[in-house]
């Protein structure tokens, strides 16, 4: 037995899946204790959209660390989160033409979107939240509560309420309605009006499942008409995960509130902001905080990968380019594998293999791990291969990675 066993909770699921000890990394590459090189198509589970210790961000990290500057500071101004803010500003919003204000909720997506939920709650002095089957925002107890995975929501010991389900856009067809409008609009249907809607406009724990334009902005629009606040969480697949900054930009919508975690850290650095439509910032001083709102690293090694990859539309034009090598490559290995099942599916760099059960997928995952390739599953049972490769690797690699999955799902299926 070891140490890990020994100690550690049995809550751990990622060393279950990928039994190796791990000890180094760097770009699109993991290394363990023995020197064997993996491909990372994990990409910490979209935290790492720049890569492993990528070069820039980590001179960056050492610099502001040689100088003994600040590291932890609540929510007190630090020249840190001024330049980060300011980067934020000028790369991200202001050319978008959005006008946000930026809360830092806490650590991670969950803080962003319980502040999310919260302050809708407080904005519109409602309590209902409409949410979209296999959604999933996070394990504090709000956010599971907008979440569809029923292996998650037992874990809560608590009944999850105030949360309505809707079905996500690739449930009802190719239709243009919305069954949340017919409800809205049936005042026999029950529906009570809530305070907000919260949507993914890629769902990636749910199995790639990706929202329709037309459906957003239909979704939009509605929300818009009820005063209903709309809430984007793109906590990963923002930071340019569907090739644009943020995903929602393809289908011209404003949400009143987003989410953002994960990458905004740039290095794999603790950091979420939720923000927030200026009008409904409305919170008292203090009223939703935290220990660890300003990781002042991270501030840094955000404002870092934001001035090097956010100046021009450059990682944008390339992400879109090596998503559509990941979607060419997945038709044809869903061709090449006859009487199985296999559905292809994504948005830039975001893309899910669909098998027929998860107990298949599982076999793929632990195939293409023995031959050196990280890749998670994901949806409902599991039953979806997620590829989710950092931004920078370079088409070698991804070339490398795919022909790896390849050869894995080939010789299970």
């Amino acid at each position: 037995m070891t140490i890990f066993e020994e100690r550690e909770s049995a809550v751990r699921s990622y060393c279950r899946t990928w039994p190796a000890v791990f000890d180094r990394a760097a770009g699109s590459w993991l290394y363990d204790e023995n020197g064997r090189a993996y491909l990372d198509f994990f990409a910490g589970a979209g935290a790492l959209n720049y890569g492993h210790n990528n070069p820039v961000l980590k001179g960056a990290l050492l610099d502001y660390l040689a100088g003994d500057r600040i590291i932890h500071s609540l929510d007190m101004y630090t020249i840190a989160k001024r330049e980060f803010l300011t980067a934020f500003d000028e790369l991200i919003l202001r050319p978008r033409r959005l006008d946000y204000r930026v809360q830092f909720p806490g650590p991670g997506g969950a803080n962003a979107v319980e502040a999310a939920l919260k302050l809708a709650r407080k904005v519109t002095g409602r309590t209902g939240v409409i949410t979209f089957t296999n959604a999933f925002h996070g394990m504090t107890l709000g956010a599971l509560s907008v979440t569809g995975s029923a292996f998650h929501r037992r874990g809560a010991g608590v009944p999850l309420a105030h949360v309505t389900p809707m079905p996500f856009d690739p449930s009802v067809g190719s239709g243009g309605s919305l069954w949340f409008e017919c409800l809205l609009d049936d005042s026999g249907s029950g529906l009570d009006k809530p305070a907000a809607v919260i949507v993914e406009t890629v769902q990636g724990e749910g199995g790639i499942n990706v929202a329709r334009a037309e459906w957003l902005r239909g979704l939009a629009d509605l929300c818009g008409r009820h005063d209903i606040l709309l809430i984007v969480d793109d906590v990963q697949m923002g930071c340019g995960r569907t090739g644009p900054f943020f995903s929602f930009e393809t289908a011209g919508i404003t949400p009143d509130i987003v989410c953002l975690s994960k990458s905004i850290g740039g290095y794999g650095l603790p950091l979420a902001l939720t923000l927030i439509r200026p009008d409904l910032d409305i919170w008292g001083p203090g009223e939703h905080n935290g220990t660890f709102r300003g990781v002042n690293p991270a501030f840094v090694t955000a404002t870092a990968a934001l001035r090097t990859y956010w100046q021009d539309n450059e990682l944008e034009r390339t992400t879109l380019a090596k998503g559509q090598r990941i979607a060419t490559a997945l038709s044809a290995l869903a061709q090449s594998v006859p009487g199985t099942l296999i559905r292809p599916r994504g948005r830039g760099l975001a893309h899910g293999l669909a098998f027929e059960n998860g107990e298949l997928a599982g076999k793929v995952s632990s195939a293409a791990f023995e031959r050196g390739l990280l890749v998670e599953t994901c949806g409902p049972q599991g039953a979806v291969i997620k590829l989710l490769p950092p931004l920078t690797i370079a088409g070698t690699e991804l070339d490398q990675g795919l022909a790896l999955l390849a050869d894995a799902t080939q010789a299970i299926c």
